[in-house]
């Protein structure tokens, strides 16, 4: 038996960690109509926009969204508009409300992701949105460690880590009350380093601002004014891979925002921003 067994487990790590994306893809789209995926052009993104395809034999069989909030940077939008046409995506341009529409209390960088989930919530509310999937991972930040695979959220949109309900067994939590949704994350096992690799190994198209240009790269892609490149000379998918087998910097740390107060975080939790 336990030679049985193990000869159904993957040589590779990340041959499980695709199955496991993939069949939560699957049970997404299978049980929570309508859905919709959130695409930011990221490396985490495009990797499950990449799964997505894989699990529907080439096809998007739902929308992709993204909340633009005008300050991408140039190459992103190129980025955007090539893999549209390239993979006949069905694409929702959702414009984000103005900083003026988002809590002023919030420290300003913040702000940024308040007016993202404004807009979110809008976009939810217009196309009648009972699923929402999202490449976020838990290693990024200590509050996404808290998440489940398919975290549900209130009709006003807040989450209460508290009481998420227990996945065992690859059951998820589908059923939610009218106007909720459910937000779906199928890399959230994953770590950074995964990532890239499984980005070298698919062939997987990146936006070029993660390679190394004079001496610095972008680690983590987010609006113009928020994010900033790190100090770097890794100008490949290989080198990059070296870099972070070798660094125990957080990802993040090009973040503005991930520089402002824990407090503020709460706020943007019990809001519903995170």
């Amino acid at each position: 038996m336990d030679e049985a067994r193990n000869a159904d487990m993957p040589d590779d790590p990340l041959d499980a960690l695709e199955q496991e994306a993939i069949y939560a893809i699957r049970e997404a789209y299978a049980c929570l109509k309508p859905i919709a995926m959130l695409w930011s052009m990221g490396k985490d993104s495009n990797t499950l926009l990449w799964l997505v395809r894989k699990a529907f034999l080439g096809r998007v069989p739902f929308p992709v969204m993204l909340l633009d909030t005008g300050n991408e940077f140039d190459e992103v939008y190129e980025f955007r508009d090539r893999m549209i046409a390239q993979w006949g995506l069905d694409y929702v341009n959702v414009e984000c409300p103005p900083v003026s529409a988002t809590d002023p209390a919030l420290p300003p960088k913040s702000r940024a992701a308040a007016r993202k989930t404004l807009g979110l919530a809008q976009a939810i509310a217009r196309l009648g949105l009972r699923g929402v999937m999202l490449g976020i991972r838990r290693d990024e930040q200590a509050v996404r460690g808290k998440e489940r695979m398919f975290s549900p959220r209130t009709a006003a949109g807040t989450w209460d880590f508290r009481r998420q309900p227990v996945e065992l067994w690859g059951h998820y939590q589908i059923d939610v009350p009218a106007g909720a949704h459910v937000r779906v994350h199928p890399l959230l096992g994953w770590t950074e380093l995964e990532v890239w690799r499984y980005v070298k190994r698919e062939g997987i198209p990146v936006v070029p601002l993660y390679f190394a240009r004079d001496g610095l790269r972008f680690r983590s892609l987010g609006e113009r004014d928020i994010t900033f490149p790190i100090r770097s000379n890794a100008g490949s998918i290989d080198e990059i891979i070296a870099e972070l087998a070798a660094t125990n910097e957080p990802e993040r740390a090009g973040r503005a925002m991930d520089h402002e107060t824990e407090d503020a975080f709460e706020r943007l939790r019990v809001a519903g921003y995170m």
